[in-house]
């Protein structure tokens, strides 16, 4: 197995400056798997104070997707730094883009697991004490075992791929306010994901907390061949605790141009159009926090 032999922090702080927002890292890398025909996509984060992998931890956090899941090839490029299945697949729409991606999360926890498709895994910040390898040499694990997982899901059966991140002391409060933050109008510019929730599972089930968005009809749909573009409506709908489901309508415009020679970006050679896409909302806008944000590249900026 090649495994990386230099400073994975190293690397991370030089090809990514906010990775320390979880939901920014795992929602692109939700909108890039795959999913089985007629499944709604879906991504689902749970964080909660059980220290289910025995690690000590403060607080853990789950992410539940119901991808294909995990092959021998994904598990290869997550133990090579710089290695990405995406590369090359950017002209299919992958949003990804440096061979980083699911790296990243040594950011929040030293010790990531994955269980996906038979794969019980962890990762280790530190070097292998076994071996001179490097930094990502999966481990097989026992604990947590599926039934725990389970039982922290709340649900007869888990989806196929379930992330577990045992939280670093200093960042669970930063990775509580980014999931909490995370903008319902997100969807309308993903082409995968349909339903994204965030929950909170405390030991008072009182504290307990949920925030869910999904896309819950797409009509209208229109394709303008001359122009290369395409116009439709999607119905957006938010819950958050206990209050009223709340609900807007947004006419959608997206439209495909080509990549000017000039503006070709060295990491995207293989990309030769790009879309646009204008989302105009016919009611209120469903909002989270103070800010709406205006300008979205995949995910919500400050413009």
């Amino acid at each position: 197995m090649h495994a990386c032999v230099t400073d994975f922090h190293g690397q991370v702080a030089l090809h990514e400056p906010n990775l320390e927002s979880t939901s920014e890292v795992m929602i692109p890398n939700a909108e890039d798997n795959n999913y089985h025909e007629g499944v709604s996509p879906t991504l689902e984060f749970v964080i909660t104070s059980d220290d289910i992998t025995g690690t000590g931890a403060p607080a853990t956090l789950l992410i539940f997707n119901n991808e294909k899941g995990f092959s021998p090839k994904n598990i290869d490029s997550i133990c090579s730094v710089g290695r990405s299945t995406k590369k090359g697949n950017r002209s299919s729409g992958y949003i990804g883009e440096k061979g980083i991606g699911f790296k990243s999360v040594f950011l929040v926890t030293a010790k990531p697991y994955i269980f996906s498709n038979g794969y019980q895994i962890r990762f280790n910040e530190k070097p292998c004490p076994h071996c001179s390898l490097g930094y990502i040499v999966p481990e097989w694990v026992e604990k947590p075992t599926l039934i725990d997982i389970t039982q922290i899901y709340g649900k007869d059966s888990l989806p196929t791929t379930t992330i577990v991140l045992p939280l670093k002391p200093d960042k669970v409060k930063p990775v509580k306010q980014q999931l909490s933050s995370v903008h319902p109008e997100v969807l309308l510019f993903l082409t995968k994901i349909r339903h994204l929730s965030v929950r909170e599972v405390n030991e008072n089930a009182k504290q307990n907390t949920v925030t869910a968005v999904s896309i819950s009809s797409e009509i209208d749909f229109v394709t303008r061949k001359n122009m290369n573009a395409e116009s439709y409506t999607l119905h957006l709908s938010a819950e958050e605790n206990s209050d009223a489901e709340k609900e807007c309508s947004y006419y959608m415009w997206k439209q495909k141009f080509p990549v000017r020679s000039e503006n070709v970006v060295e990491r995207r050679t293989d990309v030769e159009e790009w879309a646009v896409t204008l989302a105009f909302p016919n009611q209120e806008r469903l909002h989270r926090g103070k800010s709406s944000p205006g300008v979205y590249a995949f995910l919500p900026t400050e413009m």
